[in-house]
């Protein structure tokens, strides 16, 4: 700034009053236009970090995870905050901290040191956690994850309104024997997609069928597994827990013989790209909206969304291919 102030032969107040904008400043247009054009021919820009210990707060928002950044299709949840963080004028600070609970301390606490604006937690799949003491100093937003005491404002999947829509995928297409794989995880997601698939089988006046629902490990194992048992009960249609798991079931149907879409529909859930988009024939699915899960993480820190119950939660799309 006394570069700058120098070369455009004014004070360094007058150099700070340009250049952070302040209103009221009583300054010549003359003076102005030489430390404009001093700025750019210096190329200089205002300390950030210096600018945040004298006015008490900063255009950081931090964003602290335990693993989306090295899984296949969550790390949309940083480029989703990223951009919307971006929209409205902040920098995203990002630690992904692989489950480490010291990496974490240090890195919320390496966030609250720049005076963050306020952090998003976020874990790589839905769950309940329980959130880090630290964060009780700064204003948090949990994202793909909740406290069981709504102490903390979150942003998650409708676990409900996805399992609905990839079952209405299937009635959509004339199917009304409809079999569920369901994972045997303790989870939001096996608790909320199935009492989804209940909800549009009901909707449409087809009495819920018990046998229908399987359950099976969460991976392509678990789908190709339950392959007889999926024969044996007469389906016409599949709703698989996720991709993965719908990935078996193919494996298994090829081996029967049973063709895709022709002797029997599959519908996925997740909408992991690198399974849904390339098996054959390519998997219709519903997708967890993880870019609109950081976006909306950001507006809700930021006061610009809300929702009564402090868990706000954003609608899964259905995704069609060709498997239906």
């Amino acid at each position: 700034m006394r570069d700058v102030a120098k070369a455009a032969g004014v004070s360094v107040a007058t150099v700070s009053h340009v250049v952070n904008d302040k209103p009221g400043a009583r300054i010549g247009d003359d003076a102005r236009r030489r430390v404009q054009e001093a700025v750019v021919e210096l190329g200089y820009r205002p300390n950030a970090l210096a600018k945040t210990l004298s006015q008490g707060g900063s255009r950081f928002i931090g964003l602290v995870a335990d693993a989306i950044a090295t899984t296949p299709f969550a790390g949309q949840i940083i480029h989703g905050a990223q951009d919307e963080a971006w929209k409205h004028g902040y920098v995203l600070l990002v630690a992904n901290t692989e489950g480490n609970a010291a990496v974490e301390n240090d890195a919320i606490a390496m966030m609250l040191e720049h005076q963050v604006h306020g952090i998003l937690y976020s874990t790589w799949y839905h769950r309940e956690i329980v959130v880090p003491d630290v964060l009780q100093q700064v204003d948090t937003v949990l994202v793909d994850c909740f406290a069981a005491d709504g102490e903390f404002p979150a942003v998650v999947p409708d676990e409900e309104q996805g399992g609905r829509t990839a079952t209405e995928e299937l009635l959509a297409a004339g199917h009304r024997r409809i079999a569920f794989i369901n994972t045997t995880t303790p989870s939001p997601a096996r608790t909320g997609r199935l009492a989804g698939y209940r909800a549009a089988l009901e909707a449409s006046g087809i009495e819920m069928d018990e046998s229908l629902v399987f359950s099976a490990e969460p991976q392509q194992e678990g789908g190709y597994r339950t392959t007889p048992r999926i024969l044996e009960s007469g389906a016409t249609a599949v709703f698989c827990h996720n991709d993965r798991v719908a990935m078996g079931l193919y494996d298994g149907l090829r081996e029967a013989g049973v063709r895709v879409p022709e002797d029997i529909a599959v519908m996925g859930f997740d909408n992991q790209e690198v399974i849904a988009a390339h098996v054959r024939p390519p998997l219709s699915t519903v997708a967890l909206p993880h870019y609109e899960l950081g976006a909306a993480g950001v507006r809700v820190l930021l006061g610009l969304e809300s929702d009564e119950s402090h868990r706000l939660r954003i609608a899964c799309p259905a995704v069609r291919r060709a498997s239906v």
